[in-house]
C-alpha cells in the first residue's frame, strides 16, 4: 500500500502518480543530491539560496555563513522549504510538447533551527564531512572556535516531504509515433572528474578513496 501525504499541503496534485511520500525514497534522493535550494520569505519578498546538504537520520542540515541574514532568517522562525533534484535523463519526444526531463526530486517542508551550542554544530560538521569523504574528518586541521562561531549550521525535521519522480521514455500521442525524426532519453549522471592537486600536495598525499 502506497504511504499516505502527510498533509493536504504536501499531497502532490499534479500528476500524483509519480509523488512518493516513502521515507526510504525521500531519503535516497537527498542523499545523492549534490545541493539543495532553500527558499524563505524575508521582508515579504521570497529568496532562494543554493547550498550543501546533509542528512541524518529524520533531519536534513545545512549552513553557511553566520553573517547571512538569509541563514539568520532560516533560524529566525520562519517557514521555509528545502529542495533536492537529480535530473537523470532530456526526454526526447516527437513534438515539442511532449519533451521532458527524467528526474528525482524532494520538497520538505519546515521551519529551520539553529544548532547554537559548540559540541553540537561540531558534531553536525562532522557528518557534513564524513557523508561525502569517509574518514577525511580526522585527518584535517582541528577547526578553530572563530571558524565554529562564523559558521550557522541549521536543521530541520524531515516530516512534511514529498519526493516526485519521472523515469520513463517519451508519451508522444499515439498519431505521433511514425514522425521521422529520433526520440528517446538522453541519460544524464554526475561524473568523478579527475583529481587535480593544489601547489602544496606533498608525496604520498592521496585523494579521498574513488577518486
Amino acid at each position: 500500500m502506497a504511504t499516505p501525504a502527510p498533509s493536504n499541503f504536501t499531497r502532490i496534485r499534479r500528476m500524483p502518480a509519480r509523488g512518493s511520500y516513502d521515507r526510504d525514497v525521500i531519503y535516497a534522493i537527498l542523499d545523492a543530491a549534490p545541493i539543495c535550494h532553500v527558499g524563505h520569505v524575508i521582508d515579504g519578498r521570497p529568496v532562494v539560496i543554493p547550498t550543501t546538504h546533509w542528512r541524518h537520520g529524520d533531519r536534513v542540515y545545512w549552513h553557511g555563513s553566520a553573517a547571512s541574514r538569509m541563514l539568520e532568517a532560516n533560524a529566525g522562525g520562519g517557514e521555509v522549504c528545502l529542495t533536492a533534484t537529480l535530473i537523470d535523463g532530456w526526454v526526447l519526444a516527437r513534438s515539442g510538447f511532449h519533451h521532458s526531463v527524467n528526474y528525482r526530486s524532494v520538497m520538505c517542508f519546515g521551519v529551520g533551527q539553529a544548532l547554537r551550542e559548540r559540541d553540537e554544530k561540531l558534531e553536525a560538521l562532522t557528518g557534513f564531512v564524513e557523508r561525502l569523504f569517509p574518514g577525511r574528518w580526522s585527518q584535517l586541521r582541528p577547526p578553530t572556535e572563530k571558524e565554529l562561531k562564523a559558521t550557522l549550521v541549521l536543521w530541520m525535521p524531515i516530516e512534511e516531504a514529498s519526493a516526485k519522480i519521472r523515469a520513463a521514455p517519451p508519451a508522444d500521442d499515439p498519431e505521433d509515433t511514425g514522425w521521422p525524426v529520433w526520440a528517446g532519453v538522453l541519460p544524464l549522471a554526475l561524473a568523478r572528474g579527475t583529481p587535480e592537486p593544489d601547489a602544496f600536495v606533498q608525496p604520498g598525499q592521496t585523494p579521498p578513496e574513488g577518486w
